[in-house]
């Protein structure tokens, strides 16, 4: 099925909308398919600040209107406790947060942006999407990210070469409780090596140390800025390590 008969057959829809490469293609596929559009950001301590800034951006773009749905996940224990299926409890009360602001302004239909690379075995967020009849159209119609990059760059959207970024949760080990404190810090710190140029990089929580992932053509920056990273990060943990090996995606 091609993403345009989707929308012929559902015109009016609501859409999930991260900021990232996924999203803004379906969404920018919604605007330009379906009768009626309106985009929701669901946030949530356990999204950057420069998540919405883009999700912000790429709305007006698009001329689309954008409604942000406070979540607090903090709230509940099964996401604080931070198993290994913490992405489904996540993903059922963000979505169903949504949803439910999404009905009340009159859609019957919420689409999210999973794509046909995305492995329904190791995302237990999928789970809940389901259970939510939430509908993922890039991965009915069998889009992969690869060519969901392709699209989005044909279309003009500047979130086409956007890294993935996985939430700021997924820095903290699983089994270790999530704090308003330890997402701060990972926050604080990750922006610091924004600043410096790094991107498409990871600083995750190893005891009370960091441990700084980073892609194999960025490690010799790393060094080059070895004395203002320690400086920097030492501020929010006992350490600073790094992983030798170049990271891969979520």
């Amino acid at each position: 099925m091609e993403l345009s008969a989707f929308f012929k057959k559902h015109p009016s829809v609501a859409v999930a909308f991260s900021g990232g490469v996924d999203s803004s293609y379906l969404l920018s596929a919604a605007v330009k398919d379906a009768e009626k559009v309106h985009a929701y950001y669901g946030k949530s301590a356990f999204q950057p600040q420069f998540e919405l800034a883009d999700a912000i951006r790429v709305a007006k773009q698009l001329r689309v209107v954008l409604t942000v749905v406070e979540v607090d996940v903090l709230c509940c224990p099964q996401i604080v406790a931070n198993p290994a299926d913490r992405c489904y409890y996540c993903k059922k009360l963000l979505f169903a947060k949504i949803l439910d602001q999404a009905t009340k302004d009159g859609y019957d239909l919420l689409l999210d942006g999973t794509n046909a690379s995305d492995d329904a075995d190791d995302r237990p967020g999928m789970r809940a999407l389901k259970e939510l009849a939430v509908r993922s159209p890039l991965r009915e119609c069998g889009l992969t990210k690869e060519e969901i990059r392709r699209r989005a760059k044909a279309a003009g959207l500047n979130t086409w070469n956007k890294p993935a970024y996985a939430c700021l949760a997924t820095r903290i080990p699983t089994g270790e409780p999530i704090t308003k404190e330890k997402l701060e810090r990972t926050e604080r710190a990750e922006n610091f090596l924004f600043s410096l140029g790094f991107t498409d990089f990871r600083v995750r929580m190893s005891g009370t140390a960091a441990k700084l992932q980073i892609p194999a053509a960025q490690m010799e920056k790393v060094l080059e800025n070895r004395t203002a990273l320690v400086q920097a990060l030492k501020q929010y943990y006992s350490a600073v390590t790094l992983d030798l090996e170049a990271r891969d995606d979520e």
